[in-house]
């Protein structure tokens, strides 16, 4: 197999994030985009969508644009990548409402890339859940706290269930369901 595309999206993810922090945790933030790109090698072994994995938040977290992506990674990992970049501005909800229907739009590559990265995001918040209760809730800038990030999860699963076969989407689905009980 070759890993020249991902070693070079690696090393490039790990100098734009350098000496960022993933909130509240303590660790490198770098740490989730490993992760996102560790689940998507569930999914697949394509090199281009691992490397959009582990590049997704190089151009929202970083002074690093899409531009160079494509430069350095070429137009399918800018694409990918682009795809999960959140605009920035407008209301809390409206940024969600805008990426949800992206998302549901996007090709299937391009919601592979999203879900490792969201289903990251919701196994940090599921074991913060477990050990916060509710207190978390109050971490998020939700206007509406636990409800906006339930309607968010859920919808996002909904966005993503062309995926709905994978093992991904089945775990991504389990953790709403424990995190955002139905009674």
């Amino acid at each position: 197999m070759d890993t020249s595309l991902f070693d070079k999206a690696a090393q490039f993810a790990i100098e734009a994030h350098q000496g960022a922090e993933r909130r509240g945790k303590g660790f490198p933030y770098i740490i989730h985009p490993m992760e996102a790109a560790s689940i998507v090698a569930t999914v697949t072994n394509d090199p281009e969508l691992l490397a959009a994995a582990i590049l997704h938040d190089t151009v929202e977290d970083t002074d690093v644009t899409i531009e160079q992506i494509e430069e350095m990674f070429g137009p399918r990992v800018a694409h990918l990548v682009n795809v999960e970049t959140a605009q920035k501005g407008a209301s809390w909800r409206a940024r969600r409402e805008v990426q949800i229907e992206r998302f549901r739009k996007a090709d299937r590559d391009s919601k592979i890339v999203a879900l490792g990265d969201k289903l990251s995001n919701l196994r940090a918040i599921a074991l913060d859940h477990r050990a916060l209760g509710d207190a978390l809730w109050s971490r998020f800038h939700a206007p509406e706290g636990k409800k906006d990030i339930e309607w968010y999860y859920r919808s996002l699963a909904t966005a993503l269930d062309e995926l709905a076969d994978t093992a991904p989407h089945q775990e991504f689905v389990s953790l709403i369901e424990r995190t955002f009980p139905t009674d």
